[in-house]
C-alpha cells in the first residue's frame, strides 16, 4: 500500500513537515490494507491443507523445478511457498536473482514461503528471513480449460512490508475463471539499496532495484511454468495496490520486463508527479544520485563506510542488523537512472517510451483518509485547526499556503484531520494520476477509474477517526480478495460491486477490455477528465478534474 516520503533533494538537508517527521508511525500504521488483504488467508489455507487426509492427483503439479502438492478447497486450488529463485543470502544478498534448484519428489506447498525480511508494523509480523523468493498459485478448483489469463499481484505495504501470501484469491480465480499469482520479493534496504559498491558483480546491472528484479524473475517463471497450472503463459496481466501498483508503474517502463506480461492494473500507484517547492515533489522512483548518496550514508552508519571493503562488510551483518534502516530517510522502493530503471516513469510516458500494453488505471475516492487516520492513533494526536495549518504551510509555503488554506477551510470538513486529508488527496493522488491518465491514454489502451464506495468497511484493528473514512487508501482491496483484517463487503450493494470489480478485473486480463455480458459499460479513457466511478449501485462517471480541484492545483507552485 502506502507510499514514503519523498524529496527530490538531498532528503537530510530538507525542512520535514510534522507529516514527514512522523514517517515511521505512518508506515508501520497506515500501511495495512494491503498485509491486511487476506491475513486469513494464510490461516485457512493451514487448516485446509491439514484437514486434506488424501492427495487427488488434481493437487499435484509438475513445475520446471519439481512436482509440488497443493491444497483443494470447495473454490480453488491452492499453491502455496513455491520457490521461484534461490534464497538471496550469503554472496546473492545485494544480486540479482538466480534460478532456484531443482528438487526431487513432490514438494509440500500447503502452507505460505517465509515472507522476506522486514520489521514488524502495527499488524505485520516482523521477518529476519531472506530465504523468501517464494511465490503462491490460485486456480479455480473444477475448471477443465487449459490457457485461463494469467493475473500476477505484487503486494503493496511501502516496500517495506508484506508478502504475497496474505491474499486470498479464491474468490477472484474461481468468480473469473483465471489463475492467480502472487510472490514475495525482496524489500526494504535488502531490495532497494544502492550503492556504488554493490552495482555490477552480482548484479547483473546497477544496484537499487533488486525487489523489481525478483518481481521479473517471478513473470520469468510464469512464462516457463503457467501452463502447467492451466494458465496461458503468453496472456499475463500484473497488477498491484500503492507499492505493488508503483512497481507495475515501474515494469511498464523498465526495457527488461517487456514481453514478460500483457496488461496492467496499477490501483493507487503513485510514480508520476510534479516538483513542488518547498515540499515534498515528484512521487517515486528517485533519481539514482539521491538513492546513492542515502546507500552511502547508510552503510556508514552501520560501520560499512570504506568503497572497497562496503559490500563485503554490509553482507557480513546480520539481518535484525538491517531491518531497522529500511524506512530512514528516503526509505525504500525504486532507482531511476541507469540499470533496470534506465527513464522515469514520468519522462517515459511523455516520450512513448514504455511498453505499451492495455491498461487499468485508478486511485480512491478519499485515499489520505487512512494515513491521517493511522498517524493520529500512532501517535496518540489528532490533527487540529493549529498542526493543519502547520502542515499546510510546510508543504506549501507561505504565499500558496494561504490559498490552500482559503480553498480547504476546515469549516467544510468534520475536523481538521478530514480537511488535512481533502488537501493531500487532491493534491498528491487525484491531480497526479489524472495527469498519468491523460499521458497514458494518448499512447494505448486505457481504462480509468476511482473507487468511490464513501461507506466502505474499516478496518477491525484500526480505530475510527473523528471524521468518516470514506473511500480509504486500500479499501478497494477487500472487494477483490479474502481478508481478516477488513471486514468485507457487508451491504447488498457492496456485494454485487465486489462482484462486478472481479469481473471487470478478470474480464480485462482476458480481453484487455474490461466489458462484459451484463455489466454497467465502462469506456475507455478519452481524455476527458471522466474515469468509471466504482461505487455500490451507483457505477458511472466520474469528472476526476472538478472533484479534486485540478485546475487549483495547477496554478500552486507555479
Amino acid at each position: 500500500m502506502g507510499q514514503q516520503d519523498h524529496h527530490d533533494g538531498p532528503a537530510r538537508r530538507r525542512p520535514r513537515s510534522g507529516l514527514s517527521r512522523r514517517l515511521g508511525a505512518l508506515l508501520t500504521a497506515a500501511l495495512l490494507a494491503s498485509s491486511a488483504a487476506a491475513c486469513g488467508g494464510a490461516a485457512q489455507a493451514a487448516t485446509n491443507s491439514r484437514g486434506t487426509p488424501e492427495t487427488p492427483a488434481d493437487a499435484v503439479v509438475s513445475t520446471d523445478a519439481g512436482a509440488v502438492r497443493g491444497t483443494l478447497t470447495p473454490q480453488a486450488r491452492r499453491f502455496q511457498g513455491i520457490p521461484y529463485a534461490a534464497p538471496p543470502t550469503g554472496r546473492l544478498r545485494w544480486a540479482s536473482p538466480q534460478r532456484a534448484a531443482s528438487w526431487r519428489g513432490i514438494r509440500d506447498a500447503t502452507k505460505p514461503g517465509n515472507r522476506c525480511a522486514q520489521a514488524g508494523g502495527l499488524i505485520d509480523e516482523a521477518s529476519t528471513t531472506e530465504d523468501c523468493l517464494y511465490l503462491n498459485v490460485t486456480t479455480p478448483r473444477d475448471s477443465g480449460a487449459h490457457k485461463l489469463p494469467v493475473m500476477v499481484w505484487i503486494h503493496g505495504n511501502g516496500f517495506i512490508n508484506g508478502a504475497g501470501s496474505l491474499y486470498d484469491a479464491q474468490q477472484l480465480a474461481n468468480s473469473g475463471q483465471v489463475v492467480v499469482v502472487s510472490p514475495n520479493y525482496r524489500l526494504g534496504i535488502f531490495g532497494f539499496l544502492a550503492h556504488p559498491a554493490l552495482d555490477h558483480g552480482g548484479a547483473r546491472q546497477l544496484s537499487g532495484n533488486f525487489g523489481l528484479e525478483d518481481q521479473q524473475a517471478a513473470l520469468r517463471w510464469v512464462r516457463r511454468n503457467a501452463a502447467a497450472f492451466g494458465g496461458d503463459p503468453g496472456n499475463v496481466t500484473i497488477f498491484g495496490e500503492s507499492a505493488g501498483g508503483t512497481s507495475v508503474c515501474s515494469h511498464l517502463v523498465a526495457p527488461g520486463s517487456a514481453g514478460l506480461f500483457q496488461k496492467a492494473i496499477l490501483q493507487s500507484a503513485q510514480c508520476t508527479g510534479r516538483k513542488w517547492s518547498p515540499g515534498p515533489p515528484t512521487w517515486f522512483p528517485l533519481p539514482r544520485s539521491e538513492r546513492e548518496q542515502h546507500g552511502l550514508e547508510v552503510a556508514a552508519e552501520i560501520g560499512c563506510a570504506d568503497p572497497a571493503a562496503a559490500a563485503a562488510c554490509l553482507r557480513d551483518k546480520l539481518p535484525e542488523e538491517l531491518t531497522k534502516w529500511s524506512d530512514d530517510g528516503v526509505g525504500s522502493g525504486p532507482t531511476v537512472g541507469g540499470g533496470v530503471l534506465p527513464l522515469s516513469p514520468d519522462r517515459a510516458f511523455a516520450t512513448g517510451r514504455f511498453n505499451h500494453v492495455p491498461i487499468i488505471q485508478g486511485t480512491t475516492r478519499d485515499e489520505h483518509r487512512l494515513f491521517t487516520a493511522a498517524i493520529e492513533t500512532a501517535t496518540d494526536q489528532v490533527t487540529t485547526p493549529a498542526s493543519y495549518r502547520e502542515e499546510v504551510h510546510t508543504l506549501f509555503g507561505q504565499s500558496d499556503a494561504e490559498r490552500v488554506l482559503a480553498r480547504y477551510p476546515i469549516e467544510q470538513f468534520h475536523s481538521a484531520g478530514e480537511a488535512l486529508s481533502a488537501v493531500v488527496t487532491d493534491w498528491a493522488w487525484g491531480c497526479p494520476v489524472l495527469d498519468r491518465d491523460r499521458a497514458i491514454a494518448a499512447q494505448t489502451p486505457l481504462f480509468a477509474y476511482e473507487f468511490a464506495d464513501e461507506t466502505a468497511p474499516w478496518f477491525t484493528t484500526l480505530p475510527k477517526p473523528n471524521f468518516p473514512t470514506g473511500a480509504y487508501h486500500g479499501a478497494e482491496l477487500q472487494y477483490l480478495f479474502a481478508d481478516e483484517q477488513l471486514p468485507g463487503p457487508r451491504t447488498p450493494g457492496q456485494k454485487e460491486l465486489s462482484a462486478t470489480m472481479m469481473s471487470y478485473w478478470t474480464q480485462f486480463a482476458r480481453t484487455g477490455n474490461p466489458n462484459g455480458p451484463g455489466q454497467p459499460r465502462w469506456q475507455p479513457f478519452q481524455n476527458k477528465d471522466h474515469v468509471q466511478s466504482l461505487a455500490p449501485a451507483r457505477i458511472t462517471s466520474a469528472d476526476l478534474a472538478q472533484e479534486h480541484q485540478c485546475a487549483f492545483w495547477a496554478s500552486i507552485g507555479s
